[in-house]
């Protein structure tokens, strides 16, 4: 059970979320339980929503990378609600097949530059950034730009907040749920 209000319609949230919890719905078409959760405090959720995710978003780094660098941050962090987020948009909407979903979550794929990627935002996560020159020229080396390789460590710090937050305070799953020791 959720450890905080998980607002049941955007009229009940506070008044200071509900811009945001609308740019969301008119851009998702639904409400997942995560933003109506952040909206217990609007400045969190516009910080996640509009800034750090809305801008990453428009970034370099295509969404099926974007996918995946979420599917392996969220399995190593043990993080159901994300888990159950990232594989349903991993395969409704970034059309990743279930074998990559896998391989995500893995921290892999099958796609020589997506693996790079992956195996690197799982390095980046797994030693908190204590990562060695030979794995940033690696990155590098595998055609990823310095614009590029910003964009992955800050996809590793939004999905490893998103974590967090669903885990400390146990946001109903409101994705079909997956098994964790699947991958």
């Amino acid at each position: 059970m959720a450890r905080l209000p998980i607002f049941a319609t955007l009229e009940e949230a506070p008044e200071a979320a509900k811009p945001t919890l609308e740019a969301i719905k008119k851009q998702i078409g639904a409400l997942p339980n995560v933003f109506r959760m952040m909206a217990n405090s609007p400045s969190v959720l516009e910080a996640y929503a509009a800034a750090l995710n809305g801008a990453l978003g428009k970034g370099k780094i295509d969404k099926k990378i974007r996918e995946r660098i979420a599917l392996a941050i969220a399995q190593m962090n043990g993080c159901e609600y994300c888990l159950a987020a990232h594989t349903y948009t991993g395969t409704h909407v970034t059309k990743l097949s279930l074998e990559e979903i896998a391989a995500a979550r893995r921290g892999g794929s099958s796609e020589a530059r997506a693996d790079a990627a992956v195996k690197f935002a799982v390095r980046v996560a797994e030693a908190r950034g204590g990562v060695s020159e030979q794995e940033v020229e690696g990155l590098k080396a595998a055609g990823f730009d310095d614009g590029e390789l910003l964009e992955i460590v800050a996809h590793v710090a939004a999905n490893t907040f998103t974590n967090y937050m669903n885990e400390v305070f146990k946001t109903d799953v409101d994705f079909p749920k997956v098994d964790r020791e699947a991958a």
